[in-house]
């Protein structure tokens, strides 16, 4: 064991002990946690492993402040800490992305696209109106004024990628809140192939004239062009808002660069900072200069108070992406994905797309006679931790699905290369091949209940186990 093993095992197993002494429920919940997260293949796209560091540093007494405002300009005194850790993980944030400007406060992607879609808004809409009306700001607004700027600000056009084509509940699912701030329509892919079709968006966006354009995915197994969004936007005159939430690894690791990132194409730019940039749970904001002022207002319009202590989370695990070593941890990601897919392909089973350019693969389980929530339920019970997702045009909707999306950042984390993915896709054929489709109590074909043959479990999670011994998960932490 290393001397830094050493120190990050005695700090966990002291801060649990710790824990402990209040309500150590608590304190085996955790170790429990870590005991079932090495134990199983974690396959889910928007989860990964943060570094003890990463996790270390949010466990402080940064916790303890409030600072709303931003760096230099706080509601609240005694921010001079706090400043110092938004200004580095800001400074982080735009040198690893190349970005003009990074807000690093949101608590979550959808507090982030909340800031960017109110930010869009205070630019686009209200700025110009207050203009007209020769108002300085809202506060010298009449009743009758505020009435006639919230008309305006509620009717503005969203545009962004269907939720069953691999976009997000926040790019204007209707039950979302996105989907109720603006008068929305939705692109999807194409029916044939499962790809974006750039002249549909086209055609879609000139017949729509949308304020914003979003693009990014949750979903899609494929790189998209940028370049080409933006273009569509500034033919139809609309912001272009990108959500890259969940290859943002791939955009710090240069695995996507040119037309295929983000940064120098879209207007403003939203991700977490956990999921492929393997950083602490939250969200952030990238945009250029001029929409920079907006964004800056995020707290208090849309967050409260930022989370000192995960903002200091954010700078370390950011500057750990901006290390050599990062890139080729991105890389990897996007090799274990392509044997992954071709793993599924040469065992027959059906993938969205036919395959994968990105980190994630969107496998059909329709092949196999089964619902997504089926075939989600039987691989958990085989150690197999994935999640149901829509595909295209799903029959079975967004509940139940006709699919399972898998990613490779967490498992890439812990070291597997090409065999063990291909062996992970052998393991989760072998378990779906085995699951049957239950019956309701009334004797019905049901799209939750199913039947996984016995020892099929029992036997996947000795395959597994031995690859996960090979690549441990946080290596010489010991809390026994």
């Amino acid at each position: 064991m290393s001397d830094l093993d050493a120190l990050t095992s005695s700090a966990y197993s002291q801060a649990l002990e710790v824990i402990a002494s209040v309500e150590p429920r608590i304190a085996d919940a955790t170790r429990k946690e870590l005991a079932d997260q090495r134990g199983s293949l974690k396959l889910i796209a928007s989860e990964n492993y943060a570094s003890p560091a990463v996790l270390l540093t949010m466990g402080t007494w940064f916790s303890d402040k409030y600072a709303e405002g931003t760096v230099g300009h706080r509601f609240y005194a005694g921010c001079q800490n706090v400043d110092t850790v938004e200004t580095l993980a800001a400074e982080h944030a735009r040198e690893l992305f190349g970005a003009e400007y990074a807000y690093a406060q949101p608590h979550s992607g959808i507090d982030a696209n909340l800031v960017a879609f109110w930010s869009i808004l205070a630019h686009r809409v209200e700025g110009p109106w207050l203009e007209k009306a020769e108002k300085k700001n809202v506060n010298e607004l009449t009743d009758a004024d505020w009435e006639s700027l919230r008309k305006e600000l509620g009717n503005q056009r969203l545009l962004g990628m269907s939720l069953d084509a691999g976009g997000h509940l926040t790019h204007g699912f209707r039950p979302n809140i996105s989907g109720k701030m603006f008068h929305q329509q939705q692109y999807g892919t194409d029916p044939e192939t499962g790809l974006l079709d750039y002249d549909v968006v086209r055609a879609k966006a000139k017949e729509f004239k949308p304020l914003i354009l979003v693009a990014g995915y949750s979903a899609y197994p494929r790189r998209v062009n940028f370049a080409k969004m933006r273009e569509i936007a500034d033919e139809v005159g609309a912001t272009l808002m990108v959500d890259m939430a969940h290859f943002a690894g791939l955009v710090a690791g240069k695995v996507f660069t040119g037309d295929e990132d983000p940064v120098p194409h879209a207007h403003v730019v939203t991700t977490t900072t956990h999921k492929s940039l393997r950083g602490p749970r939250g969200g952030m904001v990238l945009a250029t200069e001029e929409y920079a002022p907006s964004v800056d207002r995020g707290c208090p319009m849309v967050l409260g108070g930022p989370l000192s202590h995960v903002m200091a989370a954010k700078a370390v695990a950011l500057a750990e992406a901006r290390q050599p070593a990062f890139r080729t941890y991105a890389q990897q990601v996007a090799d274990n994905a392509q044997s992954l897919a071709e793993g599924f392909k040469s065992r027959g089973a059906k993938l969205v797309t036919d395959g994968t350019d990105n980190h994630l693969v969107l496998l059909d389980v329709s092949s196999f006679g089964l619902t997504g929530r089926q075939a989600e339920s039987a691989l958990l019970d085989a150690g197999v931790v994935t999640n149901r997702n829509s595909v295209p045009s799903d029959p079975n909707g967004a509940w139940y699905t006709s699919g399972v999306r898998l990613g490779t950042p967490a498992l890439t984390t812990r070291g597997f290369g090409h065999d063990e993915f291909d062996n992970v896709a052998e393991l989760i054929v072998h378990v779906l091949q085995n699951t049957q489709p239950g019956t309701t109590k009334a004797g019905a074909p049901s799209k939750a209940s199913y039947v996984l043959a016995d020892g099929v479990a029992d036997k996947v999670k000795d395959s597994s186990a031995e690859m996960l011994d090979k690549h441990p998960l946080y290596p010489g932490l010991d809390l026994a």
